[in-house]
């Protein structure tokens, strides 16, 4: 079974795109927290990419900001590409099902500025040799071609 959920706060804007098909989807990074303290004490922040699609990413971008609280529910998806300079990248996503909006658009707006994310880089997994930049859709471009029915 692949589901996940998640709960946390958009980093930055969502921004509506289409494919050549004319199909909406927007892509952003939800940052959530985790459960424990580091060594230092201090908390830990994942930082999440998210693929929404249809009239879900319309609304998205229609009603959210930089630091709105919501919910997700997807599933797992990883992939690859080589970017332009050859090097092979791998990714990792959840294509959203469910994105539930979890506070009002004015807490939203008050606390859009608050919320100020700069991701960290992640401990070192010395079983993983994955290794994706910051913004591993960089080099995707402005559209996506995607068959119709590959989303059914």
């Amino acid at each position: 079974m692949n589901r996940v959920m998640l709960v946390g706060r958009i980093t930055a804007k969502p921004e509506l795109r289409y494919t050549s098909s004319n199909l909406a989807y927007t892509r952003f990074s939800l940052a959530v927290n985790r459960t424990y303290n580091n060594a230092q004490g201090e908390k830990q922040t994942d930082f999440i990419n998210i693929v929404v699609w249809r009239k879900q990413a319309e609304n998205v971008c229609n009603y959210l900001n930089k630091g709105s609280l919501v919910s997700i529910e997807g599933r797992l998806q990883t992939g690859n590409y080589v970017d332009k300079d050859g090097n092979k990248r791998y990714t990792t996503e959840v294509l959203a099902d469910s994105v539930q909006f979890l506070e009002s658009k004015n807490q939203a707006q008050s606390r859009a500025n608050d919320f100020d994310y700069e991701p960290i880089a992640p401990a070192i997994d010395p079983v993983a040799e994955v290794s994706v930049e910051n913004d591993p859709f960089a080099d995707f471009g402005d559209s996506v071609s995607i068959d119709d029915n590959f989303l059914d």
